[in-house]
């Protein structure tokens, strides 16, 4: 078949693979009709997070089921599906807790309860290193998709791709940010960063009750998809103070919650790389302190930016003045799809609007180095295989 393999930093190619089979009983074996690049994904494409051996990228994935595992019996093939990009056995401990992203049997070489740097992580990620399982992903024509019985879900055939592509992570993942705010309603969010995530971040906080909705990115273009599609208020950091400004939006108090949907590959000045290279650190927190600062006493920071080394400095002092709560980590996607779903059936939310590019998969290479480069004003890319 057909992928694209990321071979080294700032080298992925589409070339003939060896097709997957089904190895477990409670497999699935997919044949991807869309998948899509994110942000997450150029972190092993930038060498944030490591990976020494050739690999399958991509989380983002849906298809239809071609094969099934004796173990599977609520599928068949022909059923058209969607793909949690967390894989979770639905039967352990933290499974049964609805903390399917800590699955304690999908990552069975790195699992562990310590969240080390290099060993120990959580659970198993479609196409995210060997650190997290080292699946093939889903920028292929075919993917083995393990549990499939707990984690796939059938989508109506109404639907197009696009419009259920994106529940496999980015909405997920958006809507958590928002949830784990505790919105009563009326309240004021500050989402930084309005890439795809920050995007579907700002689609939940009006669904779970925003009185206002905040975004803040330093691409005019990002900021100006995100007031068309999402009717959000927008500032630049290059033209603005952003935590003086939302100040001044909000009464003198800060945002009830502030987002952090960029992570560790913020811009940053040389001499913020410079710092990070001596303390042995990957990317910046830049964000998540101006979140820290952005945010009320009393408030909630949300953090799906992704993080993955250890940061000097960090503003613990500010967090415990203003008694802030951080909550942070992988989206709660196989609590919260069905729900999701039910709301692209019954049109309360559009997620195809925030597509800027649908290209063939032999383009990724191309496609990997647009996003990157946030050429040709890329918001989100859709590859077909």
């Amino acid at each position: 078949m057909k992928a694209a393999v990321f071979h080294k930093i700032g080298d992925i190619r589409v070339e003939n693979t060896d097709d997957p089979s089904i190895e477990q009983p409670r497999d699935a074996l997919i044949r991807v009709t869309s998948t899509a690049i994110c942000g997450s994904d150029l972190h092993i494409y930038d060498g944030f997070i490591p990976q020494l051996q050739n690999e399958v990228l991509g989380h983002e994935f849906m298809g239809i089921v071609e094969d099934v595992g004796s173990g599977v019996t609520n599928l068949k093939k022909g059923d058209r599906v969607v793909v949690p990009f967390t894989i979770a056995c639905g039967q352990c401990f933290f499974c049964q807790h609805n903390l399917q992203m800590q699955c304690e049997n999908s990552n069975h070489e790195h699992y562990g309860p310590d969240g080390g740097l290099l060993s120990q992580k959580g659970g198993g990620l479609f196409g995210y290193t060997d650190l997290y399982g080292g699946y093939n992903g889903g920028q292929a024509e075919y993917v083995r998709v393990p549990y499939a019985d707990y984690g796939l879900r059938q989508v109506p055939e109404t639907l197009k791709d696009e419009q259920v592509l994106f529940l496999t992570d980015i909405f997920p993942t958006g809507w958590s940010a928002i949830e784990w705010g505790e919105l009563k309603g009326g309240e004021t969010v500050a989402i930084f960063g309005s890439g795809p995530v920050g995007l579907m971040a700002q689609k939940s906080a009006w669904i779970q009750g925003a009185g206002r909705v905040i975004a803040i990115d330093p691409l005019e273009y990002r900021l100006e998809r995100a007031r068309r599609v999402n009717k959000v208020e927008t500032l630049n950091p290059n033209d603005v103070d952003v935590v003086e400004a939302i100040r001044q939006m909000t009464e003198g108090r800060g945002a009830d919650l502030c987002v952090d949907a960029v992570g560790m590959e913020a811009n940053r000045s040389f001499l913020e790389k410079a710092k990070a290279v001596v303390n042995l650190e990957k990317g910046t927190t830049k964000v998540l302190e101006l979140c820290f600062q952005a945010v009320r006493r009393g408030g909630i920071v949300s953090v799906v930016g992704v993080y993955g080394s250890p940061s000097d400095n960090f503003p613990i002092g500010r967090v415990f003045d203003k008694g802030i709560t951080i909550r942070s980590g992988q989206s709660f996607v196989h609590k919260n799809i069905d729900y999701l779903l039910n709301l692209v059936v019954e049109g309360k939310v559009v997620l195809d609007d925030i597509i800027s590019h649908i290209l063939p998969l032999s383009e990724t290479s191309r496609a990997y180095d647009m996003f990157k480069k946030k050429e040709d004003d890329c918001t989100k890319v859709v590859l077909k295989p």
